[in-house]
């Protein structure tokens, strides 16, 4: 058994490498870029809006993994690089000025959960995954990057802060681990807009809670969450991945042996010969036409209880968008995922 802290296994199945570590020359450099050396090209220059935020709010301090970020005043050019993190500053009236690549889709692309609010401003891909492009976020000149669903290392983080404030990881949680909930308090603390993000919560919180309500009989089952990404291996997602999570906020719950096979990372690949692991009330697959064509080939699988008894579920991560919105799991997503991902739960007996 092999055990990875990737963010999440898609159906690229492997993720680049991460960033070397800039050297003290380039970060000078960059600095200096950000203070107002950039070339003032059309590239880097922005144009887009940003949401008006609550002046009164400022200066406000936020606690990250780092230590913690003062913000004096309300920004107005944000860099998001955390996987996800651009669908909450969009929620919040924002449009960031420079995302981060996750699907090898343009972060404003095609999921349609965001695509009328970004509208015509394109923010710049200053990145992929937790391999940011310094050079472009300087050139972007922007006052506040937030880094909340990433792996940002330290090293990053000291080089990122010559540019910016920057808000990482909640504090206290693994990386790519910290509920949505927290991440998105944490967003919306730095963008002063804590009033208008208590009432995004709520409302997502609502809409688990009558879930929850009009399926009872989903409380207490078990469900593990997984992708087949090559033949004879899966990648298990834990408790704490957002796709476990979203399942779990309809009442079912993780088997013990499932929760102990993970520990603390996000993420255990495996081969055929663990597909103990998921057995559970429900097991929810993600992946591509292919990949679960090769699993319910796979003549261990056809062993399986799960598969014998049709207790298991296919999600597609595109055509429709399901597995994506459920990797993402934002207040954006989320409600999107709830409308594909019900029925599909109900057909299973």
């Amino acid at each position: 058994m092999s055990i990875g802290t990737r963010p999440a296994l898609t159906r690229f199945a492997t993720l680049v490498p991460r960033v070397a570590v800039a050297a003290v020359a380039a970060v000078a450099a960059l600095a200096l870029t950000a203070c107002g050396g950039g070339d003032g090209s059309d590239e880097t220059e922005s144009k887009q809006p940003s949401g008006q935020a609550n002046a009164g709010a400022f200066p406000v301090t936020v606690e990250h993994k780092y230590g913690s970020t003062t913000i004096e005043a309300a920004p107005k050019k944000v860099v998001t690089l955390g996987l996800s993190d651009q669908d909450t500053v969009l929620a919040l009236g924002v449009k960031p000025v420079g995302s981060i690549d996750w699907f090898k889709e343009q972060p404003y692309g095609k999921w349609p959960w965001v695509k009328d609010l970004w509208g015509t401003a394109k923010p710049q891909v200053v990145g992929e995954r937790d391999e940011y492009n310094m050079e472009k976020i300087a050139a972007l000149k922007p006052d506040l990057i937030v880094a909340s669903y990433s792996g940002m290392k330290k090293e990053q983080y000291e080089t990122l802060s010559k540019i910016a404030k920057v808000v990482g990881q909640p504090k206290g949680h693994e990386d790519y681990q910290a509920p949505w909930q927290v991440m998105t308090q944490q967003i919306g603390k730095a963008l002063g807009k804590e009033a208008e993000t208590g009432k995004l919560i709520s409302g997502i919180d609502a809409r688990f809670k009558a879930v929850r309500d009009t399926h009872p009989e989903w409380k207490g089952k078990t469900v593990t969450v997984g992708e087949p990404y090559e033949p004879g291996k899966f990648a298990a997602f834990s408790p704490k991945d957002p796709k476990t999570v979203f399942l779990t906020e309809m009442g079912f719950t993780t088997p013990a042996a499932f929760s102990k096979a993970l520990g603390k990372e996000t993420i255990a690949d495996l081969s055929s010969e663990r597909l103990d692991v998921m057995e559970a009330d429900r097991t929810v697959w993600l992946g591509t036409p292919e990949t679960e064509k090769a699993l319910k080939a796979d003549p261990l699988y056809k062993k399986t209880k799960v598969n014998q008894e049709k207790r298991d579920l296919f999600l597609p991560y595109d055509n429709p968008d399901i597995g994506a919105a459920l990797s993402f799991n934002t207040v954006l997503s989320i409600p999107y995922a709830i409308d594909q991902v019900v029925p599909m739960l109900e057909a299973i007996k």
